[in-house]
């Protein structure tokens, strides 16, 4: 599945893991125990990696300046933001949310398996995010030792998704010279992150 993007290669597995979960006897409390303690491990090692690559980061502390104009949202009446910071600010940055989208995928199944009695996600949950993490651009660059350049150049581009041609999908930076110039005559933004 090296050549599918991530969307097919997540939906092969949801898939996948529905056929399974429907064979696994998850009324039997034991059985039970042993998926809720794959998804505890799933996610301590997602916590891990992100706090490993954390560290990597601030070790680097690669103090080069980053300068690209960020794009407002599709229907949004603001301008575009010139947005100054350094790689080791915007890697924290990054590493910052995919932790933050970690937690609240954590919170979200922590209601639905504790109040709603919902089993089933349990085992997708537990691949899923981990899948999604060793996917993302930060771990590429920080823990696989990848080279920065392409898909992997900052600033990240927004990911595609399924939906990415609706209104609301959030738009990629920009960081052609051109656009950096105008946005610094207009005075949207500049100010360099500390």
């Amino acid at each position: 599945m090296g050549g599918l993007s991530p969307q097919i290669t997540n939906l092969v597995v949801i898939l996948g893991m529905m056929q399974v979960s429907k064979r696994i006897p998850l009324e039997d409390p034991q059985i039970l125990m042993y998926v809720r303690l794959g998804y505890i491990v799933s996610n301590v090692i997602i916590a891990a990696i992100y706090a490993y690559v954390n560290y990597q980061i601030n070790k680097k502390k690669d103090m080069t300046t980053l300068k690209y104009v960020q794009p407002p949202q599709l229907g949004s009446s603001e301008e575009p933001k010139l947005i100054t910071t350094t790689i080791h600010k915007y890697d924290l940055e990054q590493v910052k949310a995919l932790f933050k989208a970690q937690m609240m995928g954590v919170g979200m199944m922590a209601v639905m398996h504790l109040y709603f009695k919902y089993t089933n996600p349990l085992l997708i949950q537990s691949i899923i995010p981990l899948k999604g993490a060793l996917e993302s651009n930060e771990i590429k660059i920080h823990l696989f030792g990848l080279p920065a350049t392409g898909d992997l150049k900052r600033p990240f581009k927004a990911p595609a998704g399924l939906m990415s041609n609706l209104g609301g999908a959030a738009a990629s930076p920009i960081q052609d010279k051109r656009s950096i110039e105008m946005a610094e005559k207009a005075g949207r933004g500049g100010a360099k992150e500390e």
